[in-house]
């Protein structure tokens, strides 16, 4: 497995250039094997070129060579189709740093579309993912899914009907997402266990829930922080929740804007948000178990600020509020809770400029039962400064709206 970081890998990317091939590879017989060797055979700097078609595939595909480009003639006109995948996993698996795919289509894999592990300077630019018929628990969890990845590009992707979040990143840092297109999926964006994210001028709509921003206990990176996410429009959000039961996402209610959950520093802002029945934005802490030492399952240093809200709340689906009308942001309030039974407390600082804001005041972070509802204009906590833009690497920023 090839790895390069830092000025390694930067080095890697200047000195690859001069050698750069095009590996072209066109659909019809055999495009499975002649995809997956395009992909083995391709040498740092080359580029694996996708003809027009659709390239019928009965098998996931690998990547695991640093600063390769796989790039399709456009999307809707490249596709890559995995409907007669054999077995289950990732349509196609990135192990290499430097790797941009891109101008390129992807249906109907058997598990995540496109996952990337473990790497630096992963881009994905202008893809579309999708799953065919309607919404369904069957179908694979993510659209595009980074993973424990450093200097993440996500632009122009559109992905539809992912069973748990159409664009993820998780356990990541130096994250941008923009530009793209989430819709039909259970969560549009979801930014998960991950530092140092810019999430802007998407479109999240028709999901379960629009944009999420979480952290989760018993994973190897945790304590997320310093987010904004910023000009986005966050708008009818109505897909009736179809995550597998048992996956975290399932718990999310249809008709949620924006969630933030155990997560540090973010700020939510100069967004659009209308036609989310249960709320435009929900503050919530972790309600499951917990027996991680150091998960804090509670929000704080978070800002809402300048986002222009429309209709939102009229049918919540939140336990004890079915049937009732809600002002647009839900804050659960809760400043402790309980870890091996035993209760904890934790430091909790909310900015809250928009508003009216319904503070559930909970005792109890797992039961709503404890709820003490309270109506406010505003929430006025302790300032925090807004994290610094996202910078990432030149390669990359040369890459962005191109």
């Amino acid at each position: 497995m090839i790895r390069f970081a830092g000025a390694a890998l930067t080095s890697l990317l200047l000195a690859s250039t001069a050698h750069a091939a095009v590996l072209k590879v066109a659909p019809g017989k055999d495009a499975q094997e002649r995809l997956q060797a395009a992909l083995i055979d391709a040498r740092p700097g080359d580029t694996v070129r996708l003809a027009a078609g659709r390239f019928e595939l009965t098998d996931g595909l690998s990547l695991d060579v640093a600063n390769v480009t796989v790039k399709g003639a456009g999307e809707g006109k490249t596709i890559l189709d995995f409907k007669g995948q054999m077995a289950a996993g990732e349509g196609l698996m990135i192990t290499s740093n430097g790797v941009t795919v891109r101008d390129l289509t992807v249906v109907d894999a058997k598990g995540d579309a496109i996952k990337a592990k473990g790497v630096d300077q992963i881009s994905f630019l202008h893809l579309s993912v999708d799953w065919s018929g309607p919404p369904k628990a069957g179908n694979g969890a993510y659209g595009v899914y980074p993973v424990s990845s450093t200097n993440v590009l996500i632009d122009g992707v559109t992905v539809r009907g992912a069973s748990d979040a159409g664009i993820y990143v998780g356990q990541s840092k130096n994250i941008v997402v923009k530009n793209s297109v989430a819709h039909f999926n259970v969560a549009g964006i979801e930014i998960e266990n991950s530092m140092n994210a810019d999430v802007h001028d998407n479109l999240s709509t028709h999901n379960a829930g629009g944009i999420l921003v979480f952290d989760l206990p018993n994973l190897p990176q945790q304590g997320g922080h310093s987010h904004r996410v910023f000009h986005n429009k966050i708008v009818d959000n109505d897909t009736q929740n179809f995550a597998p039961k048992g996956n975290i996402v399932a718990s999310v209610p249809t008709g949620t804007g924006v969630m933030v959950m155990a997560n540090h520093d973010v700020h939510v802002f100069d967004n659009a948000i209308s036609g989310n029945a249960t709320a435009a934005i929900i503050l919530a802490g972790y309600k499951l178990q917990i027996r991680d030492a150091k998960y804090e399952p509670l929000p704080t240093d978070i800002v809402i600020r300048g986002n222009q809200l429309g209709r939102n709340g009229w049918a919540p689906e939140i336990e004890g509020m079915t049937g009732m009308a809600l002002p647009p942001i839900l804050w659960d309030g809760a400043t402790h809770f309980v870890r091996d039974g035993k209760p904890v407390d934790q430091t909790v600082n909310v900015v809250i400029k928009d508003g009216p804001v319904l503070n559930l005041n909970l005792k109890d972070v797992t039961d709503m039962k404890t709820a003490r509802l309270q109506k406010m204009a505003t929430v006025e906590g302790r300032a925090v400064t807004e994290p610094k833009a996202v910078t990432l690497p030149a390669a990359q920023a040369r890459l962005a709206g191109k």
